[in-house]
Formats: structure tokens, C-alpha cells, sequence
């Protein structure tokens, strides 16, 4: 054994000496890591990120889901109404299922398939068009009146072979029919 005790002993002094560096390592011990998670944070949060495969958060998507759902239209109720021709409803409402024969709709002009439906009558015809029938939707999902619905089926039943007459106009249609014709144009 040795003879001077201080020589005995290892020296056990650490890198903190005073209780200001003691304060100065607990407050970085806390300080430190916090600043670190922050600058992570911040690099792996610099572009969108969205579920796998999904675009759910795009600024499409959002705009899709707030878009209005439904639009308010004004007429002008003391403006003559337009009252349409059997070949005008035809090109504006039918012709994109019943030109190409969509959803087993009968193609314009094709005798064969018309044939049975005209054996029926023109009032089961206009009856389908107006109700709706298979996958057609009412009124083939127009916004035309029975009048000029009826002047669609005829058009399109008498370039399939039948001999249907014109519908008689009813009387409000008369009456705005009259009116355009007289009108100074």
C-alpha cells in the first residue's frame, strides 16, 4: 500500500465544475433535441404528401368536394317561348343514345328495331319517351316539354319507316308559335 492516501485515489472530477455549467448542460440537454426534431421536421414536411395512391388532398380533389351543387337559372317569364322541332330535340337530347344505339336504345333510321315499337302506337311511344324506359331517364333527361317530346318521337319513328302524323300543338304553344312567326324578325 502506498504511503500518501491522494495518490491512492483516482481522480473522479467530471467535465462540470461550477453549478452555472451545470445549469448551462441541463438547459441544452432539453434546449438541443427540441431544435434538432424541429429542422427534421421541417425537411421531411417540405412537399404534400398524400395516403398511398391517393390524390384525395390535391387542390382538385378539395375543389371537387366544395363545388356548388346546384345552379339557380332565370328566365324571362314575358319572353316568347321557343318551341322546338322534332330534329332539334332529336340533335339536342336523343341523338347521343339513340344515333349510336347506346344502352339497347333503337338506332335512328333503323327499320328493324323501330318496327315492333311503332306496331305499338305513337301514345306507347310517346309514352316510353316521356316516362322513361330500360336505361332511358325521363324525358331521355331533357328539358323539353311533352309537346316537344311527342315531335321527337315522330321525327324519329318516321325516319324508321312509320307514318306518324305531327301532334297537335297545344294551346300555349300555338299561341308562342304564332307569336315568333308574327313577330317582326
Amino acid at each position: 500500500m502506498s504511503e500518501n492516501p491522494a495518490e491512492a485515489q483516482p481522480d473522479h472530477e467530471g467535465p462540470i465544475r461550477t453549478p452555472r455549467q451545470l445549469i448551462w448542460t441541463i438547459v441544452a440537454s432539453f434546449v438541443v433535441p427540441v431544435i434538432v426534431i424541429m429542422m427534421l421536421t421541417r425537411c421531411v414536411n417540405q412537399q404534400e404528401r398524400f395516403g398511398a395512391g391517393s390524390t384525395g388532398m390535391s387542390a382538385e380533389a378539395t375543389a371537387q368536394r366544395i363545388m356548388p351543387v346546384g345552379t339557380i337559372e332565370l328566365h324571362d317569364a314575358s319572353a316568347p317561348k321557343v318551341v322546338h322541332t322534332g330534329e332539334q330535340v332529336y340533335q339536342g337530347q336523343c341523338a347521343a343514345c339513340h344515333g349510336a344505339g347506346v344502352a339497347g336504345a333503337p338506332k335512328f333510321g333503323d327499320a328493324a328495331a323501330w318496327g315492333p315499337r311503332l306496331g305499338s302506337g305513337y301514345e306507347a311511344l310517346l309514352h316510353s319517351a316521356i316516362k322513361g324506359k330500360g336505361a332511358m331517364s325521363p324525358q331521355g333527361g331533357g328539358q323539353y316539354s311533352d309537346y316537344e317530346i311527342g315531335r321527337a318521337v315522330v321525327y324519329m319513328a318516321n325516319q324508321a319507316g312509320g307514318k306518324l302524323a305531327e301532334p297537335a300543338a297545344p294551346p300555349e304553344a300555338a299561341a308562342s308559335a304564332a307569336g315568333a312567326a308574327s313577330a317582326p324578325g
